[in-house]
């Protein structure tokens, strides 16, 4: 690889969602992340007040201190908005700094990009950076296009390809995203990201993110 390598480090959402993992799982993923100096620590709803703890909000503003995400909604989005907006007001009162948000993929389907806007935008309300979650792997390009707008119409911060439950992410649907953010939104790349190659040509693509549970992986690989 004779390329110049970029710092991944600033790029990367160190992430946890793994269900059976438990507290001391989540305090050796926010270590690596003080460590390593990743962008954000990305943990379950349920697990934000006991990341905070471990990322004290104090030492933010001097670079040391990873951004805390939580997920809403996750993996599927198929919950009322009700409770899809508690879950996102209490990530928030525990100390989210972004969230991860699914959107309403069965309205999207109906045809309701009401619904699909008004849920996401009472999200973005709370104040927290929103990435919404498109499964950009499963969408057709319609209805992709369409969830894009309404993302960026909502006040979504950055478009996140996917869940992990889906395909793997690639370079493609970085680049189809950057296309249709034109600018607005960042980007996030999310889903089978596990090697070195593939992380890099993702930034190159235009990803502004990358969200992986294997960022030690790839910093030791970059650092070889």
């Amino acid at each position: 690889m004779t390329r110049d390598l970029p710092d991944l480090a600033p790029l990367i959402d160190h992430a946890l969602l793994d269900p059976l993992q438990g507290a001391e799982a989540i305090h050796r993923c926010c270590d690596e992340a003080r460590h390593y100096g990743f962008a954000g620590v990305c943990v379950a709803s349920r697990w934000v007040a006991e990341a905070r703890r471990r990322l004290p909000i104090e030492a933010q503003g001097r670079g040391t201190t990873p951004r805390l995400i939580s997920v809403v909604g996750f993996p599927f989005g198929a919950v009322p908005s009700a409770v899809k907006r508690a879950e996102a007001e209490a990530a928030a009162d525990a100390g989210a700094d972004e969230l991860d948000v699914v959107p309403d993929f069965g309205a999207l389907v109906d045809g309701n990009s009401t619904a699909v806007l008004d849920e996401l935008a009472a999200i973005c309300e709370l104040g927290p950076a929103v990435k919404v979650i498109l499964e950009a792997g499963r969408l057709e390009p319609e209805p992709l296009a369409l969830l894009v707008e309404i993302s960026i119409d909502a006040g979504a911060r950055f478009l996140k390809t996917g869940s992990g439950f889906g395909p793997p992410v690639t370079i493609d649907q970085v680049k189809h995203l950057q296309e249709l953010a034109r600018g607005r939104a960042g980007v996030k790349a999310s889903g089978g990201i596990a090697a070195l190659e593939q992380a890099l040509e993702l930034v190159e693509a235009g990803a502004s993110r990358l969200g992986t549970s294997r960022g030690v992986a790839l910093m030791q690989a970059l650092r070889t």
